[in-house]
């Protein structure tokens, strides 16, 4: 052993800890996060070096040889590989997992070997997309009785021109239609130019920084402060809607740069990306890296390697940016913190916001957490002293905040024509605003036509067989669709239940809203946005139109409402406040609040005043009223009293243990001795503290085939909850045959 080395070293399988294996001495000097090919189960993996080995090693114990080193430079900076180990261990996931998460998909990081070398990429590629032709436009297609492609040419027709890539990843065979309709004359493929950087291409001009408010000088100073310092410190900016949030970020990040140190941002929603880089370049120039999952794994790597190898100083993305390696990292700054979408909900269950804030403390760099209606857990975080607390409490232009009007539906239940979506208050509104040449935004947070079909004979709906949901009806293309599973049906002419044709549209998506709003206003230029209009890129097509005044009225759905600056939009109108406010979830309230003061800021941001409509069935709800009158500390004081009296966050922790199995009886089997062994470790423990709540079928208990139980635990800390699960472990891992269990540690989600 004097001539070889040992080293644990993170495998890309489901382990909770690393492998050891020796690196022989042939191999030369090694570093931490380099990687090496070393043999796993009868196959070559590629591993990290994590640190050498130092514990004693029994005689009988057979460490095998690591086969090659793949690289002279470590792929992974030591500083993002200690802080992707300590993020294993909080969230007590496989550390092997972890990388998995955190290295670009589908590259060779992980499955394959690869000498990184410096950044290897081609500066002119291509892509393939498609577009109707204008006989596709026409209608009046003879497709015989090929559903399959009927729908995806109405999908086309309605969407335009779109990358063929884009389509795959909801139908793999999308590549034979698309050649069946070519041949038709329906479509044309083509390819076009690709930059390694997709969201770079025509040259921005260069801006001229504005002049600060008093507000922001005071916020900018106390990141200066800390910038030329050094070292880690935690703040919460807490500026309400067009405050100038982003003008404080620029001028923190160009103080970074300033010291040759790198910045992060993150942003919660891909739509927001393009506006947002348009605007650093114009500020900091070209030298950008962009990571979200909109990208091809070959884009990733790319933006990967940039920052690797330090061409990059600043990398902005939505959550999983968190892991991109920006060199001698300076500054990290969260965007619309509050968001729930910077929690990962499937396999490795972060929360970007949290590994923002433990990535700048283990690199010595400030981190910056921003938010008009920040969570409830970092307002707690700043008021006990965590995090320090920057205030914008007013908009960086001289306009004021929109007046905010509750319309109560309970009085006016129906509009203009019977309709009961659009009512006469919002009507003569939206009218007026037409009338002035200025641009409207309506809010409805449901996909489709109606979120069900009704049989008014027997009461049933079609409901999706994989998942315990209903069916979402669709009219572009027709079809009754599960938001769940994917699950696509025709639409019955009789209902399956008791063969009556009484079947009817209950309720309404954006699909109706936007078939509504046309018949309401002829003349106005309505558009729709949510995610069965556009994906990925395609979304800043419909936000640029609405900048460039080719839309009069946009409907859609959160897309909408997230961190846009629109300023001929001067009326928002939120046509359904309720959905989502009677959830099964301890943060319904909190998550309706947030929605509602985020789309209410949308409006009046330029020199013109605005206004918003909120329509409810509950117009005396807190979370309501509240955001009616832009009041966040009297919505928190509300919350904060029913959250400590139940210990919820942020008064208390929680781990969700959740079981799923295709046999219901299993599952059910499974997740009762899970929780006899909790109670158990906790009787043993001696941990009084510690709640187990359930087991007991998931909200909704039953998803794409798979059964779903739940199990909560709740504690006063992490170190209980940590204390409670750990025992538990080896069951975690080693369930029963046929059920799946996954531990996710700080939950958003309760569905």
């Amino acid at each position: 052993m004097s001539e070889t080395r040992l080293w644990n070293v993170a495998v890309p399988a489901p382990l909770r800890r690393a492998l050891t294996y020796e690196i022989p001495a042939v191999l030369g000097e090694v570093q931490v996060g380099q990687r090496v090919l070393v043999p796993l189960h009868g196959r070559r993996v590629t591993g990290y070096l994590l640190e050498p080995y130092t514990g004693l090693v029994p005689t009988a114990f057979s460490i095998k040889p690591a086969l090659s080193l793949l690289e002279d430079t470590p792929a992974l900076p030591s500083e993002l590989l200690r802080f992707l180990a300590e993020a294993s261990s909080y969230y007590m996931h496989p550390i092997g997992e972890v990388l998995r998460a955190a290295l670009p998909s589908g590259s060779d990081f992980m499955e394959k070997g690869g000498v990184l070398r410096g950044p290897q990429v081609k500066l002119h590629r291509s892509e393939a997309r498609v577009r109707p032709t204008a006989e596709a436009r026409r209608g009046g297609w003879d497709l015989g009785r090929a559903r399959s492609l009927r729908s995806l040419l109405e999908t086309l027709v309605e969407r335009g021109d779109v990358g063929v890539r884009q389509l795959r990843v909801a139908d793999k065979q999308v590549r034979q239609k698309l050649t069946r309709l070519a041949d038709l004359g329906f479509v044309e493929l083509y390819e076009a130019a690709e930059a390694p950087n997709p969201y770079i291409g025509a040259s921005v001009p260069r801006d001229e920084p504005p002049q600060l408010t008093g507000e922001q000088s005071s916020a900018v100073r106390a990141l200066c402060e800390r910038i030329d310092r050094g070292g880690y410190e935690g703040f919460l900016l807490h500026g309400v809607t067009g405050s100038g949030k982003t003008e404080v970020y620029l001028r923190a990040i160009e103080r970074t740069i300033g010291y040759g140190r790198g910045a992060l941002v993150l942003v919660p929603e891909i739509a927001l990306t393009p506006q947002l880089v348009t605007r650093y370049r114009s500020r900091f120039g070209d030298a950008l890296a962009v990571v979200h999952s909109a990208m091809t794994p070959r884009e990733r790597g790319d933006q990967w390697r940039l920052l690797r190898c330090a061409d990059v100083k600043v990398a902005i993305g939505v959550r999983s940016a968190v892991f991109a390696p920006v060199e001698n990292l300076g500054i990290v700054i969260v965007d619309e913190e509050h968001d729930g979408s910077f929690k990962q909900e499937r396999g490795f269950h972060y929360n970007a916001r949290d590994l923002a804030l433990l990535r700048a403390a283990r690199a010595g760099a400030a981190a910056v957490l921003g938010s008009a209606t920040p969570s409830l857990e970092s307002f707690r975080n700043a008021h006990t002293g965590k995090l320090t607390l920057l205030r914008l409490e007013k908009r960086a232009t001289a306009q004021a905040l929109p007046e905010v009007v509750i319309v109560d539906l309970t009085k006016h239940r129906s509009g203009p024509g019977g309709q009961q979506l659009i009512s006469q208050p919002l009507f003569s509104a939206m009218g007026q605003v037409l009338q002035r040449g200025e641009q409207i935004i309506l809010f409805l947070n449901r996909r489709g036509y109606s979120p069900a079909l009704l049989c008014r004979s027997c009461g049933k709906l079609p409901r999706c067989t994989a998942c315990a949901v209903s069916l979402t009806y669709h009219r572009k293309p027709v079809g009754l669709v599960c938001h769940y599973c994917g699950q696509r049906r025709e639409v019955p002419l009789h209902c399956p239940e008791c063969g009556a044709q009484a079947l009817e549209p209950v309720g309404a998506g954006t699909q109706k809203a936007e078939s509504v709003l046309a018949e309401l206003f002829p003349r106005a230029r309505v558009a729709r946005l949510d995610r069965d209009v556009a994906s990925g890129r395609d979304i800043e097509g419909v936000l640029e139109r609405l900048r460039s005044g080719e839309i009069d009225i946009l409907v859609g759905t959160q897309m909408v409402t997230k961190g846009h600056d629109f300023p001929n939009v001067t009326l928002v109108g939120v046509l359904a406040a309720d959905v989502g406010l009677h959830m099964p979830d301890f943060r319904a309230a909190e998550r309706t609040f947030q929605l509602l003061t985020q789309v209410a800021g949308r409006a009046g941001r330029s020199g013109k005043a605005g206004a918003a409509m909120v329509q409810t069935y509950s117009p005396e709800h807190p979370a309501i009223v509240a955001a009616s009158r832009h009041d966040y500390h009297a919505f928190v004081r509300s919350e904060a009293r029913f959250r400590e009296e139940l210990r919820y966050p942020p008064f208390g922790r929680l781990a969700a243990l959740r079981l799923s199995s295709a046999d219901e009886a299993k599952v059910e089997d499974t997740a009762g001795r899970l929780c006899a062994q909790l109670r158990d470790v906790k009787t043993k423990l001696g941990l009084s503290d510690l709640d187990i709540l359930g087991p007991a079928p998931a909200p909704i208990a039953m998803v794409q085939g798979q059964h779903r139980h739940r199990l909560l635990l709740r504690g006063p800390t992490h170190d209980i909850l940590r204390r409670a699960l750990e025992p538990v472990l080896p069951f975690i891992e080693g369930p029963s045959a046929g059920v799946r269990v996954s531990l996710d540690m700080d939950p958003v989600s309760m569905l």
